[in-house]
């Protein structure tokens, strides 16, 4: 259970209920995480439709997306993130237990060069961000447009924001991630 209370939607103006719903739902099983965001009604609104409106241009393909949130997650031991995007992962290839191997990216069978630079990227910037050097974004550049490579790092830090935030407040996996 959560260390605060989660708000129903049916407790907020319309507005924001649809946007909690439609994050809640279509987006993916987050209703627990959306619940708690409730408390808060310009995250709610801002966050949510960000990442919805992410998700619908497109920008960067998915897999890459589900790589780089997956390897933070493991970084930062956010199991209720791991557990939410095992199943994005796994629609876009790899198999449970590549996911569960992704760690050991520089030898994994199912990862592409491009799918270990993006891993490779990913711990960099999320554990050592002020020594990447250019030759990184240069490898980057050869896979990716400036747009993907941004889209890139906001996705893999934000996912750290939100792996810090379901920890500290205690949000638990939604009963419908039971089965995966």
């Amino acid at each position: 259970m959560a260390r605060v209370r989660s708000i129903p939607s049916s407790e907020l103006p319309a507005d924001l209920a649809a946007i909690y719903d439609r994050f809640a739902g279509a987006y993916g099983p987050f209703g627990n995480q959306a619940a708690v965001f409730a408390h808060v009604p310009a995250a709610l609104r801002h966050l949510m439709s960000m990442l919805m409106e992410l998700r619908a241009a497109a920008t960067l393909p998915k897999r890459y997306l589900e790589l780089a949130i997956v390897v933070v997650s493991r970084l930062n031991e956010c199991h209720y993130c791991v557990a939410h995007h095992k199943p994005f992962l796994a629609i876009e290839g790899i198999s449970p237990d590549g996911i569960d191997a992704v760690m050991e990216w520089q030898n994994h069978p199912e990862l592409t060069e491009v799918d270990k630079l993006v891993v490779e990227y990913t711990i960099a910037a999320w554990t050592d961000p002020h020594r990447l050097r250019d030759r990184m974004f240069d490898r980057l550049r050869a896979h990716f447009s400036e747009a993907q490579i941004v889209e890139l790092t906001l996705r893999l830090t934000l996912c750290g924001f939100f792996n810090k935030f379901n920890d500290a407040l205690g949000i638990e996996e939604e009963p419908e991630l039971a089965h995966v």
